[in-house]
């Protein structure tokens, strides 16, 4: 397999890398360069004579509605990633309970971004994306010299010196790529599949003149190198030859056999080096992660196996929109190209008509004209002719410009903003649904909400993280100190965008409208309106308002105070009716128990008044004990009564009615002997004594 290697490229590393980047230029240049230069020059306005679609187009205008589109599908996206100011949030593990590493290492990351101008590099790449389809960007590792004033004190304290402190560190940024200076393997879709990725463009030529001096690469001998204007940028201006090298950066495999020639041949130039090298243990792989750098087009100026500690490759591109199966996207100038061209066609077709109708001609009859007469009509020239002027001059013109134009226009530009979904507040009403209701706008703001936000995830999961976990990895590296090394999952604080931030505030201002002040709901919904609004003061009014809905402390307390005494007074009355409750069962209570003891007292007083009334000594001792013996027989009544009247039940009543028990004589008291009894006439009398 070596020899097959060694029969197609050149036999060392840089010829092969080399020869790769050529194969991959060839396909690029045949397949997608003519129509990436014509989305650049539609976008930037840029006339060229390939771009007409008549032949007999003399004018030139570029409509602006590509570039609208563009540029407002570019700001949406931007608005929702860094509206909000931060554009990132860390997540640990959830068995971690210590939450202080994120925050700080939040911060230092966000400080570091700050320093090193990513967003600038990421609102480029999100631009190169909506132009070309794809945008792509290179993490840089460099060591810069950090200044800050400091104050130092000299002569042992007596005196401070004032100066500037001084300290290498090492950053990253963010490099986007244009599409003519990236190679990628052709039959791969993403970069980490690929067996390569090269960066292929012109270099200041001092930037390498620093590195050999600085040791990062190898001293050789550089010279200017010859122009190419498919490298150039904007290959529309004139090419600068001097003083720049081209410069190739490849990132991917090359097969073990050049790698190793390659660093034998080092280590054999340098003893020392070859002296602290590590003899690495062989390897079964055909193929080294490496990353070289070549210049122009043969000259290796490094060589070295991937030196990064996630062996990842820092390179990171995303598609406006993925097309199945290929590595290049589809951008907003690919999605409203064909309405473009119909745009312009349509205008400059107007414009040519417009110089026929608009400007003066004249029909002349030639033979008839002074000799060596030039004609010319202007204001106050005079013509001289050969006979009757209005037989020889004639005004010509070709009519009127037809007013269908107008609407014509109109619709490719709506076709335009449709293919691309890009749409602004200016032509809402007219664009989304051509009436100004609120329905309508709703339902057609839907669909481009959701067009945006289908490229937002786009941008965040295949740009946006990685980025930031490649540049936290390069830090945690190269900058222990500052960064701990752990694993931290790393998530997207995305917002919604303008239009669609535009069209939930519209809803939340119709919801407020059919709420009451007094609802709990109404500072909720008067607080996420301010959220939405891109205004300056914004995080002051949130504050002020949840400060406003927040009780004041005294009035709270006052509050608590009244509310305590309220329940107090309550629980008292509630114990002066149950102590009002107790004191009248209890006072029924004595009642009942009175009763009883007061009819046995007075039962016992008149039992011993009928024994009072016999003194000792009477002449007949049995009536004494005639009237004891009623006496018991009535008590026995009276307790018989009162056992009846406190329970007896219904089956005994029955029963005592079924079997009534024998009558007993009815005694009367003496004093008693006088009252009729019930059943009886009032001249009988029963009971008498003696008998």
């Amino acid at each position: 397999m070596q020899d097959d290697y060694k029969g197609l490229y050149e036999a060392d590393a840089a010829g092969w890398i080399m020869a790769k980047c050529e194969q991959w230029r060839d396909h690029y240049e045949s397949n997608y360069a003519e129509k990436f230069d014509e989305y650049y020059r539609l976008w930037r306005g840029i006339w060229a004579g390939e771009d007409s679609l008549r032949q007999s187009e003399r004018s030139r205008i570029i409509s602006p509605a590509l570039q609208q589109a563009v540029e407002s599908s570019v700001a949406e996206v931007e608005e929702a990633t860094f509206g909000r100011g931060r554009f990132f949030d860390i997540r640990d593990d959830i068995q971690d309970q210590n939450k202080n590493d994120i925050v700080l290492l939040r911060n230092q990351l966000e400080e570091d971004f700050a320093r090193t101008k990513v967003r600038k590099g990421v609102s480029e790449a999100l631009i190169n994306s909506a132009v070309f389809g794809t945008g792509v960007a290179e993490l840089v590792v460099e060591e810069m010299k950090e200044m800050s004033p400091a104050t130092r004190p000299v002569m042992e304290g007596a005196m401070t010196a004032v100066g500037v402190e001084t300290r290498d560190r090492f950053v990253v940024k963010v490099r986007p790529i244009v599409p003519q200076n990236f190679l990628i393997d052709p039959v791969a879709t993403s970069i980490e599949e690929a067996l390569g990725v090269a960066i292929d463009e012109f270099v200041p030529m001092h930037q390498v003149e620093q590195g050999i001096a600085s040791g990062i690469y190898r001293d050789v001998l550089l010279e200017s190198t010859y122009p190419d204007v498919d490298l150039e940028p904007d290959q529309d201006l004139t090419i600068y030859s001097d003083d720049k090298v081209r410069l190739t950066k490849y990132y991917g495999l090359i097969p073990r056999y050049l790698f190793d020639a390659e660093i034998n041949e080092e280590l054999a130039e340098d003893e020392e080096v070859a002296d602290l090298v590590e003899q690495e243990e062989p390897s079964t792989s055909e193929y080294v992660e490496v990353v070289a750098v070549i210049a122009n087009g043969g000259q290796l100026l490094k060589l070295e196996a991937n030196p990064y500690m996630m062996q990842d490759r820092p390179v990171i591109a995303f598609p406006w929109d993925v097309v199945p199966g290929r590595f290049w996207g589809r951008g907003v100038c690919e999605k409203g190209y064909n309405s473009q061209k119909a745009l312009d066609t349509e205008l400059r077709a107007r414009i040519d008509a417009l110089a026929l109708t608009i400007h003066p001609m004249m029909a002349v009859d030639a033979s008839r004209l002074p000799r060596g007469a030039k004609l010319e009509i202007r204001p106050g020239k005079t013509i001289l002719t050969n006979g009757n002027p209005q037989e020889i001059l004639q005004p010509f013109n070709f009519g009127q410009v037809g007013q269908v134009t107008f609407a014509q226009a109109a619709q490719l530009q709506t076709m335009v903003q449709q293919a691309t979904g890009a749409v602004d507040s200016a032509g809402m009403q007219g664009v989304v649904n051509g009436e100004a209701t609120a329905a309508g706008i709703s339902m057609g703001l839907g669909a481009i909400i959701k067009r945006h936000k289908r490229t937002l995830i786009n941008f965040q999961e295949s740009f946006l993280l990685p980025m930031i976990e490649k540049s936290a990895w390069r830090y945690m590296q190269f900058a222990p100190e500052l960064y701990p090394v752990q694993d931290f999952k790393f998530i997207p604080s995305s917002s919604l965008g303008i239009i669609a931030r535009e069209y939930e505030v519209t809803q939340l201002v119709q919801l407020l409208q059919t709420m009451d002040k007094a609802s709990p709901l109404y500072p909720q919904l008067l607080e996420a309106i301010i959220d939405h609004m891109n205004i300056s003061n914004r995080e002051e009014l949130i504050n002020t308002l949840q400060k406003a809905s927040q009780p004041n402390p005294e009035a709270q307390q006052a509050q608590q105070a009244q509310q305590q005494a309220q329940m107090a007074q309550m629980q008292a009355q509630i114990q002066a009716f149950q102590g009002q409750a107790q004191e009248s069962m209890a006072r029924a209570e004595k009642y009942r128990a009175e009763i009883p003891l007061e009819q046995y007292e007075a039962e016992t007083a008149r039992i011993k008044a009928l024994s009072t009334n016999i003194q000792p000594g009477d002449a007949d001792d049995k009536e004494f004990e005639k009237r004891a013996k009623i006496a018991e027989l009535y008590l026995k009544e009276q307790a018989l009564n009162k056992q009846a009247s406190q329970g007896v039940t219904n089956a005994d009543t029955n029963r005592n009615a079924t079997n009534p028990r024998p009558s007993q004589p009815e005694v009367r008291l003496p004093e008693q002997a006088n009252r009729p009894v019930a059943g009886t006439s009032p001249g009988q009398a029963i009971g008498t004594t003696g008998q």
